[in-house]
């Protein structure tokens, strides 16, 4: 690659999703060049972040060139056409392991998962499948297969979890966006803590074909963006489910944000989970947050919703979720003790009487806390109710001692996947140390629309997407 190829494609690098696909379709630079420059990211910040557990080098540029060729015949192009992004390594790629950040999973993937499908119908480019604890199953991007995932904001600190390694890989300019899945807050805790635009859709918005649910009806895939835009290009092109998807959502366009209308907004700081005292920063950025809704025009109230203890509804999905993805695996000798604990636990514990009952459970809690939306239209709270942890918060712990240093980490989040209803971590403001803070908006079922309008008035009011994290080296 040339020295003037190699600037014009590192300046892409924090442009995001549009502004990468603007510059391949305007001919500033081709599939290829971007694909390449992708690639040499990987490579230069991979011991800095190690957020990819596979860089799929050979098929990536493979695609590229398929890309410029149609591009130089004239074809019609897809909006995402030469857009390289990653795959959350719990989604199948073709012809490629879905390792659920272990080891145990050695055989390629027949056909790529439904979500990919549409990307890839859209003209993104896949550079590699990202970093996430065993099965997703902490919010803490550590495994024993591939180590520790770093914040690009600081290397001493976790990403949060389980899209830990998309987070990081999209924080540190590697690829404008990647995909990321969510069962208990982990589209949503990793982006506040690596300062990106999360969103959590509405259950059965984002199809999980091949397989029928993702955690029962906890979880639901998704993407991590820098901006609310990209996020909404992105959902245009994935949503929809398909045959097999156990759950569905109405058809919605995200193609179009319109300017919010003045909204009331509710505000609290009260976690579903009890004993639970957010840092002061973390609620600073929530009120700042709120002051600056005021300001637009919102109505913003404080106001704290009806919580029931989520535990009997959420915890057995967990551990099922858990076991019937271990269930799959090549090698069940290689899984992580605690997954294999986790998985024993599930069969005793968690049979599909018990799952069941713990889905109706859901929808009774889901009955009580959208009783907040009978008098406001949005809820606004904290993401995270602590600035991000140094790494190694699973080393030498077991089953218990894991799910204790987890339970705060989903006291804001986790109500949500029990609940179905969308939310998303926005970025709000830097701590005194230079990490991201974040807050969190949560609608009524079925009305991403809404947060996406009030987000946009965030990000433009309060703009975030234009600071980088500081990552050596600059230049290849």
């Amino acid at each position: 690659m040339s020295e003037d190829t190699s600037a014009r494609t590192e300046g892409l690098a924090f442009t995001g999703v549009a502004g990468q696909a603007e510059a391949i379709r305007s001919g500033r630079v081709s599939a290829v060049e971007l694909t390449e420059q992708t690639l040499a990211r990987i490579e230069r910040l991979g011991p800095r972040l190690n957020a990819f557990t596979r860089v799929l080098a050979d098929q990536s540029l493979a695609q590229a060139r398929a890309l410029d060729e149609r591009q130089a015949r004239g074809e019609q192009l897809g909006p995402l056409h030469g857009v390289p992004m990653a795959i959350k390594d719990e989604v199948d790629v073709a012809g490629v392991p879905t390792t659920f950040g272990g080891a145990s999973m050695i055989t390629p993937a027949p056909a790529d998962a439904e979500i990919v499908r549409r990307l890839r119908a859209a003209g993104a480019i896949i550079v590699g499948k990202t970093a996430l604890p065993e099965f997703g199953t902490w919010p803490f991007t550590e495994s024993a297969a591939h180590g520790y995932t770093r914040n690009p904001w600081d290397p001493t600190r976790t990403t949060g979890g389980s899209s830990g390694g998309s987070a990081a890989a999209v924080a540190a300019g590697v690829v404008a966006a990647a995909t990321g899945g969510d069962g208990g807050g982990s589209i949503r805790i990793p982006a506040a803590y690596c300062g990106l635009f999360g969103l959590k859709p509405q259950r059965g918005r984002v199809s999980t074909a091949p397989h029928r649910d993702l955690w029962r009806a906890l979880g639901t895939l998704g993407v991590l963006t820098r901006t609310v835009a990209d996020s909404a290009l992105l959902y245009d092109i994935i949503s929809g489910s398909s045959a097999t998807d156990r759950w569905h959502a109405p058809d919605t366009s995200f193609a179009a944000i319109e300017p919010a209308t003045p909204l009331r907004i509710a505000v609290s700081l009260r976690a579903a989970v009890p004993g639970i005292r957010p840092d002061p920063e973390c609620v600073a950025a929530v009120r700042s947050t709120a002051d600056l809704l005021a300001g637009l025009g919102h109505r913003v109230e404080d106001f704290d919703p009806r919580y029931p203890d989520v535990t009997s509804a959420f915890f057995p999905q967990f551990l099922g979720g858990v076991r019937e993805e271990a269930e799959r695996v090549d090698r069940p000798d290689l899984l992580e003790r605690r997954t294999r604990t986790i998985a024993a636990i599930a069969r005793g514990l968690a049979p599909e009487p018990v799952l069941r009952w713990a889905e109706h459970r859901g929808e009774q809690i889901a009955a009580t806390v959208n009783q907040v939306f009978d008098h406001y239209d949005l809820l606004l709270t904290p993401t995270m109710p602590h600035l991000p942890a140094p790494v190694g918060r699973l080393d030498g712990a077991g089953v218990i001692r894991a799910i204790q240093r987890s339970v705060p980490m989903t006291s804001y989040t986790a109500v949500w996947n029990v609940c179905g209803n969308p939310a998303a971590s926005i970025p709000a403001g830097w701590s005194t140390s230079g990490l991201p803070l974040s807050a969190q908006l949560i609608a009524r079922p079925n009305d991403e629309l809404g947060i996406l309008r009030v987000a946009t008035q965030l990000e433009q009011a309060r703009p975030w997407a234009d600071r980088r994290p500081e990552l050596e080296p600059a230049h290849p």
